[in-house]
């Protein structure tokens, strides 16, 4: 077992040491001064750049991520179903439900409201 996982860490090392090396080999050698430039468009900018962002999408974000991290737990559940189901079946609902108790009250507190 360690020898298999030893000879995929070492692949993957030599797979992304090739890369490195093909690109440094085929890439452009040398950037000249028009290339490093700032490009410009000439067309004159409508606001600053330095604008307010609304804070909903960072809720929205807090809120995405124990939905993402629960995709995260379940996946090991539905790998070893065949096992035990019926006890993962019970855990993966209690699991959920918990989620929808949160989602619910994200609901009523009008979080995913868009104003």
């Amino acid at each position: 077992m360690i020898n298999h996982a030893l000879m995929m860490f070492l692949a993957a090392g030599l797979i992304g040491a090739l890369a490195l090396l093909v690109g440094a080999l085929l890439g452009p050698k040398r950037g000249t001064t028009d290339k490093l430039a700032a490009y410009e468009s000439g067309i004159p900018t409508e606001s600053t750049a330095r604008e307010r962002f609304p804070v909903h999408f960072y809720l929205v974000a807090m809120v995405f991520i124990p939905f993402d991290i629960e995709v995260a737990f379940l996946v090991p559940l539905a790998v070893r179903f065949n096992l035990d189901a019926q006890f993962l079946f019970w855990q993966a609902l209690i699991f959920i439900a918990i989620l929808s108790v949160g989602y619910v009250y994200i609901l009523k507190r009008g979080i995913l409201n868009w104003k």
